[in-house]
């Protein structure tokens, strides 16, 4: 009974369900009536392309060719809104799959063509996922006339081309697998990619023609066939698609992103654009590149202005007619012409940036009032040095031999290195050390070595090389300390020269490992900032076979960074070729193998702002659980406190039987309480000193352990801002996970953040990145808040910032009575002050073209400053720095290479990338007359037509030349 009951329910309740739907439909349709109201003009349209599809359903062919032309005719001429589908196709639509079967059913070819071509643009309406119904009936056609059909349709297809060939793609790589019958399920049809790319290469010239450039490369990239690009590009369109493959590279993934710049590279060059060549062939790292830029024209002029752009970026290319400019031979001079039309000349001294007066407390120690201690005339110095970098004069050192005397110790040397610093770039300074180095004392012998690489850094005349001949009998010192600073000032004159003779004469310093290893770290450190980014393998060879052959207690200390650092320099920005060497690391039985592979890879990807890497990184600073191991020791811990207990009487016997199993130290001990026999007490004696030996070897394989743990999470934060450096969202994401790391982040992690802030924004003085850093700088740690106020000295390099001089000043004061920290600040300052402002050490130019001898030196302050004490123990490491200091000027100088002063307008660079017409390159600018300088993101342009740049940016040193066709305007 019950269930007949609930069927007539479910019966009943079906009639209902039944009712309702067919009112529904009802109340559908007159819904559709009211919406379907059509104007006796789109009525009409209707009736008649019904009309014409009936005419081709029926049996009379000689209709058929003419009611397609006028099908064609009706699509092409339809008009409609950007937003609205085209009356034509909307009214086709419910009649596409009776044109599909009438297709099916013909068989001459000429109408199945045209046939074909008219469902290719209905199939846009009509196309299911996967279906790809208008490429397949694109490529069914024989019809040439695609770009008839407009813009939307091209663009359609190419979408289909690009979804269609990831199919293929992803069928020929499982060709072999299970997976490939449901592939080929998804689709009714398998397109050959020989067709697609042959179809995409008939399309890209109307995108080329359209405005479209971005859509062109786009289509390229999908079907892998970038380097077809440059036989479409002409002299109307280069320009644009350039710009946009350039910008795409930080987006892509290896190998795209380097076959984007070489096919950008040919174009440029095909085009004459010589000097965005340059740049590209720069970014790629192939002198061979660089070298066919060169050899494209024979101009002389021309081959000036790529020389000074090389110079920039402290390249080794030779090229014997312009070697003097390569080698940075007139950089002194310009800049000391920059210099006196600034109005510069005049010397600095710290105080005029302590501004000690301004400092009410009691506190300031550098008042003038005889209590400045030897540090603080330490920090003075360096100030000093900073201050009047490459002025060639000062009021401090140079002129009063007392000064060096002031300072006690190593702080002698990091005086007297200073003076090198202020003759930076001008072999003069030779002269001034030259009598440093006849005094008795060791330190400032040793200072007068450094400051010689110093003065000669970054300047080299080619046949002669003064810092060679004065520092090569040095390096084979008995004295370590001169053959160390030699070394030192050798590793900064020939900081990206690849030299030859260098390399002979430090590699066998570098390979002895019977030398302290802090010799051989440094050799190896010089070594790799003269071929950095160049994979030597002889040099790979040395610093691995260190790593490799040095006792576990060598390899503790903090100058294993530096070999590993060296390491990296070598291999920076050379991406996979660091995969054998990393594999080769992997044999050395340390723990600390983890950590050099982090630090080495991220180098190797230095700028690329790989996502994968990033994260990689990001998990590795994530806290892990607890593992068995850990678990394990805990119980240890708890066994051992059961064992103290029983000895005081807290517990019974029966758990020291348990206690017995596990430890015989602690064993032999209660036996000595329980009075056992003598016998026995000896044999708990021995077993005793046996684990107390045990315990020492499982103590240093735990502080082994702790020590690469600490300089693995270091590297990882650091690397996070080396990968991440080239690509300006990349740096935004990563300032936001810095400051969840400070939060969340152990002691170790902390440490290193303000660094890799500081890192991000070399010589870029944002608000938001120094006020947290500034915030960071009252951290309990001290540690901490040193490295966050020599970070705020690296985002205000150069640049004068006033709101930063102040912070630093306050600071200063702040920590007054912290000797350590307030030398950290004095440092700071003299770098936010570096060459009164006039100088850089931003890791980019305004090409993108990432500077690699000046990041390796960033790095190499850094990674000592992850322990801030090691490095305030040696400072004079700290003018590694200078090797990355370069003028931030624009010097115009006309062909026979005089300077000449032009009118320019300076302002923030706007990225015109993909914007229609010709949008203004710079915004809220200034009009200057050169030498001017130029802030960070900061672009120029000649105001007026009066001469023609050789260089397609004004940065650095540019070539005018006057133009034949100016008229002065009235």
């Amino acid at each position: 009974m019950v269930d007949e009951r609930n069927g007539k329910h479910d019966k009943a309740t079906a009639l209902n369900g039944d009712a309702s739907a067919i009112s529904k439909e009802e109340n559908t349709s007159k819904t559709d009536e009211k919406t379907e109201e059509l104007s006796e003009e789109d009525l009409k349209l209707k009736t008649d392309l019904e009309t014409l599809v009936e005419r081709l359903t029926e049996s009379d062919e000689k209709l058929y060719e003419v009611s397609l032309n006028q099908l064609k005719e009706h699509i092409k001429n339809s008009t409609s809104s950007m937003t609205a589908v085209p009356k034509p196709l909307k009214f086709l639509r419910p009649s596409y799959p009776t044109l599909c079967s009438v297709y099916e059913k013909w068989t001459d070819a000429k109408l199945k063509s045209l046939m074909a071509d008219t469902l290719s643009v209905l199939g846009m309406t009509y196309s299911d996922e996967g279906k790809h119904d208008s490429l397949r009936y694109r490529l069914l056609s024989d019809e040439k006339d695609i770009e008839g059909w407009g813009h939307e349709y091209i663009r359609h297809l190419a979408l289909e081309i690009g979804d269609a060939y990831n199919e293929q793609v992803e069928h020929d790589a499982n060709e072999s697998s299970e997976a490939s019958p449901e592939l080929e399920s998804s689709s009714d049809v398998t397109f050959h990619k020989e067709n697609l790319v042959q179809l995409s290469l008939d399309i890209l010239p109307y995108f080329l023609k359209h405005n479209a450039e971005a859509d062109a490369v786009d289509l390229l990239l999908e079907i892998e066939s970038i380097e077809k690009l440059p036989q479409f590009v002409d002299e109307n369109t280069f320009q644009r698609v350039c710009q946009y493959m350039v910008a795409c590279v930080p987006l892509l993934p290896p190998p795209e992103d380097v076959a984007f710049l070489h096919t950008a590279y040919s174009i440029y060059l095909r085009e004459s654009q010589l000097t965005e060549a340059l740049a590209l062939a720069n970014r790629l790292g192939d002198e061979t590149l660089i070298r066919s830029v060169f050899d494209s024209t024979a101009n002389p002029v021309i081959h000036k202005q790529l020389a000074y752009i090389l110079a920039s970026q402290r390249s080794s290319f030779n090229y014997e007619s312009v070697q003097d400019i390569i080698g940075n031979c007139k950089l002194s001079e310009h800049f000391q012409y920059l210099a006196k039309e600034l109005n510069l000349t005049v010397p600095k001294v710290p105080e005029d940036i302590y501004k000690s007066h301004l400092d009410s407390s009691s506190k300031s120690l550098f008042a003038g009032t005889g209590l400045d201690s030897a540090q603080q005339n330490l920090a003075a110095s360096f100030v000093n040095g900073f201050l009047n970098l490459g002025y060639s004069s000062d009021k401090l050192i140079v002129n009063d031999d007392n000064w060096v005397y002031k300072t006690k110790g190593d702080g002698m040397t990091s005086t007297v290195a200073s003076i090198g610093s202020i003759f930076q770039w001008n072999l003069d300074g030779l002269q001034q050390l030259d009598k440093y180095l006849y005094v008795d004392e060791t330190e400032v012998k040793a200072g007068a070595l450094i400051g010689i690489g110093l003065s000669a850094c970054g300047v080299h005349d080619g046949d002669v090389e003064p810092a060679m001949l004065l520092l090569q009998d040095f390096v084979t010192s008995s004295n370590l300390k001169l053959s160390r600073s030699s070394i030192l000032g050798l590793g900064i004159a020939f900081a990206g020269s690849r030299n030859d003779e260098l390399l002979g004469l430090l590699l066998p310093i570098a390979a002895d490992t019977s030398l302290p290893i802090e010799t051989s770290a440094l050799a190896s450190l010089a070594l790799a900032h003269a071929f950095v980014g160049t994979c030597n393998g002889d040099i790979t060879t040395a610093i691995v076979d260190n790593l490799l052959e040095r006792s576990a207690t060598e390899l503790k200390t903090e100058w294993t960074r530096f070999l590993t650092l060296a390491l990296g320099i070598l291999y920076m920005g050379q991406g996979d070729q660091v995969e054998d060497v990393i594999e080769t690391l992997s044999a050395i039985e340390h723990p600390i193998t983890s950590a050099i592979e982090v630090l080495v890879n991220v180098c190797a990807y230095t700028g690329t702002g790989d996502v994968l890497l990033i994260q990689d990184l990001l998990h590795r600073l994530t806290p892990k659980t607890k593992d068995a191991d850990d678990e394990e020791q805990e119980e240890e811990e708890d066994l051992e406190a059961d064992i103290e207990n029983v000895l005081e009487g807290g517990l019974d016997f029966g758990k020291l039987a348990d206690a017995e199993t596990k430890d015989a130290r602690d064993d032999s001990v209660v036996e000595d309480k329980m009075d056992v026999d003598e016998g026995n007490t000896l044999e708990s004696e021995k077993s005793g000193d046996t684990a107390i030996k045990e315990e020492d070897k499982e103590q240093t394989d735990s502080d082994e352990k702790e020590v690469a743990m600490i300089d693995e999470l270091t590297y990882a934060v650091l690397g996070i801002a080396i990968i991440a450096m080239g690509e300006e969202i990349g740096k935004e994401m990563c300032l936001r996970h810095f400051s969840h790391l400070m939060h969340y982040g152990n002691e170790h992690i902390r440490k290193a953040v303000p660094l890799a802030m500081g890192l991000l924004s070399v010589s870029n003085p944002q608000m938001k990145v120094f006020d947290t850093l500034s915030r960071f700088s009252h951290d309990p740690d001290l540690d901490i808040s040193m490295n966050s106020i020599f970070a705020m000295g690296l985002c205000g390099a150069g640049t004068n910032n006033a709101r930063l001089a102040q912070l630093l000043r306050q600071l200063a004061s702040y920590y007054s009575r912290e000797q350590n920290a307030l030398f950290v600040t004095r440092l700071a300052q003299g770098l936010v002050h570096l060459g009164k402002g006039t100088v850089t050490l931003d890791v980019f130019n305004d090409a993108q073209v990432p500077n690699k001898v000046t990041l390796a030196s960033l790095l190499t302050v850094i990674v000592g400053m992850v322990t801030p004490s090691f490095m305030l123990n040696h400072h004079s490491l700290i003018y590694y720095l200078n090797i990355g200091v370069r003028p931030k000027f624009i010097l115009t100088l006309d062909e026979e290479g005089e300077p000449i002063k032009v009118n320019v307008r300076v302002g923030q660079a706007v990225d015109t990338v993909g914007q229609a017409g010709k949008p203004k390159t710079i915004t809220g600018w200034i009009t200057h007359s050169t030498p001017v300088l130029l802030g960070h993101g900061e672009r120029a342009e000649l105001e007026t037509d009066e001469y023609i740049s050789y260089a397609s940016r004004l940065e650095g040193v540019v070539i005018l030349r006057k133009n034949p066709d100016y008229k002065e305007e009235e």
